[in-house]
């Protein structure tokens, strides 16, 4: 099962406030908060509490249905959260029924109050909870792309990939991209202390992205815990979202020899942006070539726990000074 993928709060371009007041509602906005639709998926919305959302694995074991409900519980509980709305991605299955029974009585339990579970399945949408009417349990017909959600989110700049893998695909390597790159960074070298952060700045404020030397001299010292810590200490959530555009084009122009540290900072990023399912995509790009890289590390934690980025302020003094020299 993959970990649990979590967001936090409207991305930083402050998008019109959507009110998903029907079940149609809820099965349009549910991509457009994770940025891609979901496919043998668990998800959770919360409600009334700063837009989290968070969303597990469909397992095909009904014996693994308790890990589902666990990761979801746990962030609820974490965060705060008081009222959910969840939705199950999948045919009708014994697992999917067996997991939104499940997730109702446990979180209510837990004292939080679920106003609707629905399973979407092949645009349609199925009632689950009692006291709907008969046609909702034989599944309600929608079209995702025909809704004022998705068009709202089309017109705030949110891009909803197929599935996470089309999200994931989106830091593949440009393989002509990085040979080209390759010479510079040969010939690079580490940069002296503060270089980094103007680097960075120098890019990030008119939203450029790095030239092939630019790239190289930042690849080579996000290496280094004591530079590195230039690209992600200091990162505001005003300033992440043109981060996790500059270093996913990097991501996507370097090399496997010198992705890890890039990676690394763009899994940072896009956490702070909220952001959680393209977080876990680039920890797992970085782990792909450094399994124990201490930042991603770090990251995987903060998705890991459901650490709001709304907390980065307060974290900011104990990650920067306590965190290991390697991140």
């Amino acid at each position: 099962m993959d970990p649990t993928e979590r967001t936090s709060g409207p991305p930083t371009s402050s998008p019109t406030r959507m009110r998903a007041r029907t079940p149609d509602d809820i099965a349009a906005f549910v991509p457009l908060s994770l940025g891609f639709v979901p496919q043998r998926s668990v998800v959770m919305l919360g409600v009334g509490s700063g837009g989290m959302s968070a969303r597990v694995d469909l397992p095909h074991d009904p014996d693994d249905v308790d890990d589902v409900v666990e990761a979801l519980l746990r962030p609820a509980l974490r965060n705060g959260v008081r009222e959910v709305v969840v939705v199950v991605y999948d045919d009708d299955t014994t697992v999917a029924d067996e997991a939104a029974w499940s997730v109702h009585e446990e979180f209510t339990a837990a004292g939080i109050h679920v106003h609707e579970v629905l399973r979407v399945h092949d645009e349609h949408w199925f009632a689950v909870l009692p006291g709907a009417p008969l046609a909702a349990y034989q599944g309600v017909p929608f079209t995702l792309a025909e809704h004022p959600f998705t068009a709202q989110g089309v017109f705030d700049g949110r891009v909803t990939h197929a599935s996470r893998e089309a999200l994931r695909d989106t830091l593949a390597p440009d393989v002509d991209a990085a040979r080209a790159v390759e010479p510079h960074l040969a010939a690079a070298t580490v940069l002296p202390a503060g270089a980094l952060a103007d680097l960075l700045r120098r890019h990030r404020e008119p939203g450029t992205t790095f030239s092939r030397a630019d790239l190289a001299a930042a690849a080579v010292t996000v290496t280094s815990g004591a530079r590195r810590d230039e690209a992600w200490v200091t990162l505001t959530r005003g300033e992440a979202r043109r981060a996790v555009d500059l270093w996913s084009d990097a991501v996507r122009r370097l090399p496997p020899s010198h992705v890890a540290g890039a990676a690394a900072v763009l899994a940072f990023a896009a956490w702070l942006v909220g952001d959680g399912a393209l977080s876990w995509c680039a920890v797992d790009r970085c782990r792909d070539v450094e399994p124990t890289h201490s930042l991603a590390s770090l990251v995987a934690q903060l998705l890991d726990s459901a650490t709001s980025p709304d907390l980065w302020e307060e974290l900011r003094p104990r990650l920067g000074s306590t965190a290991d020299p390697a991140a």
